[in-house]
């Protein structure tokens, strides 16, 4: 009895110290300063365990490599996704440089992710990230779109994403 009082003495006085913490606006919530090592590390895997175990749910289309999907995504991604993920030979826009955590360069991590995952965060977003959840404006078919294209996007050049922006402006 003795040892399960100890524990929830010792379990209170660390609700308290978290409270006291929590109440006391220690922690720089601002934007510009990064976090602790262990809050990152705790947002990091709290984040890609929840990504991962949400997207287990989802059934991924027949063909992402149907050339009308890629171009409807190539168009989406453009517009809604490149100012902050970047794309090859566009550099990012200056709201890229204010957040906090960075978006990822999509260049080079949307193959670390299955489809099903990067259709998750696209529809869902990622709170206290500033990606936002585009499954209130953007039906699954559109989403699947931007998926299939982030699937051409590690490999493609400069020169390629020039390519395709003006074939499909044209159109």
């Amino acid at each position: 009895m003795k040892k399960f009082i100890r524990g929830l003495l010792v379990l209170s006085i660390i609700a308290v110290i978290f409270i006291i913490f929590i109440f006391s606006g220690f922690y720089d919530i601002g934007a510009a300063t990064p976090h602790y090592k262990f809050t990152r590390w705790v947002i990091s895997k709290l984040k890609d365990n929840s990504i991962r175990h949400h997207a287990s749910e989802v059934t991924e289309p027949q063909n992402l490599s149907d050339s009308t999907l890629i171009n409807t995504g190539f168009i989406h991604y453009r517009e809604m996704c490149s100012g902050c993920h970047g794309a090859p030979g566009i550099i990012r826009n200056e709201v890229f440089e204010g957040l906090y955590p960075k978006p990822p360069k999509l260049l080079k991590t949307a193959n670390e992710w299955r489809p099903a995952e990067l259709f998750w965060v696209i529809k869902n977003g990622i709170k206290m990230t500033g990606m936002p959840g585009f499954g209130i404006t953007h039906s699954d078919d559109k989403i699947w779109a931007i998926v299939a294209f982030m699937e051409k996007l590690p490999p493609m050049t400069p020169q390629q994403y020039k390519e395709m922006d003006n074939k499909l402006k044209k159109e």
